[in-house]
C-alpha cells in the first residue's frame, strides 16, 4: 500500500516536470534553428536558390506561428542583409568572387509565445567558398559597362597582361526575363583580340540585376571566372549638349540657354554642372562649378574681365537612379565671342614637304631640259658624216663620166 502514494507522487512529478519543460519551450527558450540549410547555383551567375527545412522539434507544433529570419552578407554594399519570411526559400544575388554566406533562425510567435516574437539562441549557417575551377590569377581587368543616351549599352574589359597569348574570352549574361544565360551578340575587337560586347539592338530590362560572366580557354587551360553584377539605369551617360546660347542682359548680366541632348534620356532626371570661366586682366582663368535642375543660368558679368566662356555636362539625378555618369563636356561658349582670323601666309611657315615637292618639280624640268639638248645635238652630229659622204659620192661619179 506504500507503493501507491509513491506511485502517484511521481507521476504528479513527471507531469509538472513535462509542463515546466513544455512552458519553456513555448516560452521559446529552446526553440531550435532551422535545418537541412542549403544553397542552389542555377547557372545564373550569383542569382542563388537558398533553401531549409524547419527544426524537427516544431514539426508538429502546429498551434505557433513559425518565422524564419534570413540573413546574408552582400559583398556588393559590405554589409549583411536581413529577411523575415514564413515561406521556407528565398533567393538571393550574390558575388561569386567572394565567400557566400548564409544563415538562418526559427523565429516563433502566437499562443505558445503569450503573442510575444521570440527568436532562436542559435542559427544554422552556410559558408560557400569560391570556385577553384580556372587558371588562378588570370581574370579580366576593369569591367565596366556604359548606357549610352539610354540608346546603347557597351561592356569593356581591360586584358591581364598574365593571361596567355591565343587565350580566347567568352561573356555571357543572364536576367529574370531570360530562361537561361546567353552569349554576347556582338564582341567588340581590340588588336584582333575581345575586348568588349556591343549589345546594340539587344533589349536589356532596367531596374533589374543583369549578371555578367567573362571566362575563357587559354594553353594553359580555362581562364578563371570573373562576375558582375549591375541595373543598366545606374550606367546612363547622356549625350553631349551641342546648342549653348550666350547674350547679355541688363545690369552686365549674362544669360545662358542650353538645350538637352537629343535621345531618349527623361528630361525631367537630368541634373546639369556649368563651368563658368573667366579670364582676367592678368591672362589668368578662374573658374567656378554651378549644379542646377535648370536648362539656362543668369551669371554676373565684370567688366574687369576681358573674356567670360561657359561650358555645361549633365546626368542622371538621384530621383531617378541610385547614380548615374556624367556627360562630356559641351564646347564652350565664350563672350565676347572669339572671331578667328587665318593667319598670312609666311615663307617660314611653309610646311617641309612643299619644299621637297618644289625641288623634285625643278629637278625633273631641268632632266628633261638637259635630255632634250643632248638629243638636238646628237641628231646634228648624226646628219653631218651623211652628207660629206654624199659629197664624196657625187664627185667621183663626175670623175668617172669625164673619164669615159
Amino acid at each position: 500500500m506504500a507503493s501507491k502514494p509513491s506511485l502517484t507522487h511521481q507521476a504528479t512529478l513527471m507531469l509538472l516536470f513535462l509542463t515546466w519543460r513544455g512552458g519553456i519551450y513555448c516560452n521559446g527558450f529552446t526553440v531550435d534553428p532551422p535545418e537541412n540549410l542549403v544553397i542552389l547555383d542555377p547557372g545564373h551567375f550569383g542569382h542563388l536558390e537558398i533553401t531549409w527545412t524547419p527544426p524537427a522539434s516544431l514539426i508538429n507544433r502546429a498551434e505557433c506561428p513559425k518565422l524564419y529570419q534570413l540573413e546574408y552578407f552582400n559583398a556588393y554594399k559590405g554589409s549583411w542583409t536581413v529577411i523575415r519570411t514564413s515561406r521556407r526559400s528565398y533567393s538571393a544575388q550574390f558575388d561569386l568572387m567572394k565567400d557566400v554566406r548564409v544563415r538562418v533562425y526559427t523565429l516563433l510567435n502566437g499562443p505558445c509565445t503569450n503573442n510575444t516574437m521570440i527568436k532562436s539562441t542559435n542559427y544554422t549557417e552556410v559558408v560557400q567558398k569560391p570556385s577553384s575551377t580556372g587558371v588562378a590569377g588570370i581574370t579580366v581587368k576593369d569591367f565596366v559597362c556604359v548606357f549610352h543616351n539610354m540608346e546603347k549599352m557597351v561592356c569593356n574589359w581591360g586584358r591581364n597582361p598574365k593571361i596567355p597569348a591565343n587565350s580566347q574570352q567568352n561573356l555571357y549574361f543572364w536576367h529574370r526575363e531570360l530562361e537561361q544565360a546567353e552569349e554576347c551578340p556582338k564582341y567588340i575587337l581590340s588588336g584582333g583580340v575581345r575586348s568588349g560586347c556591343d549589345f546594340t539592338g539587344k533589349a536589356l530590362p532596367d531596374f533589374t540585376d543583369i549578371n555578367f560572366c567573362i571566362n575563357g580557354s587559354s594553353p594553359q587551360g580555362p581562364l578563371k571566372p570573373t562576375y558582375a553584377s549591375l541595373q543598366i539605369q545606374n550606367h546612363v551617360k547622356p549625350g553631349t549638349a551641342e546648342k549653348l546660347h550666350l547674350q547679355t542682359g541688363p545690369d552686365t548680366r549674362l544669360e545662358v540657354q542650353w538645350e538637352r541632348p537629343v535621345g531618349s534620356v527623361p528630361g525631367q532626371c537630368l541634373e546639369w554642372e556649368v563651368e563658368y570661366s573667366q579670364e582676367g586682366p592678368d591672362g589668368k582663368m578662374t573658374s567656378q562649378q554651378i549644379f542646377t535642375e535648370e536648362m539656362n543660368l543668369t551669371l554676373p558679368l565684370n567688366d574687369d574681365y576681358r573674356r567670360s566662356c561657359v561650358r555645361v555636362r549633365s546626368k542622371l539625378h538621384k530621383y531617378c537612379v541610385n547614380k548615374g555618369l556624367w556627360s562630356e563636356w559641351s564646347h564652350p561658349a565664350c563672350h565676347p565671342e572669339m572671331k578667328e582670323v587665318a593667319p598670312e601666309p609666311q615663307w617660314d611657315m611653309v610646311p617641309v614637304y612643299v619644299y621637297i615637292a618644289t625641288a623634285i618639280i625643278a629637278i625633273l624640268v631641268l632632266s628633261l631640259c638637259v635630255g632634250t639638248v643632248l638629243k638636238v645635238r646628237r641628231s646634228r652630229q648624226e646628219k653631218k658624216p651623211d652628207s660629206l659622204l654624199t659629197t664624196l659620192f657625187a664627185r667621183n661619179s663626175v670623175l668617172t663620166v669625164g673619164e669615159a
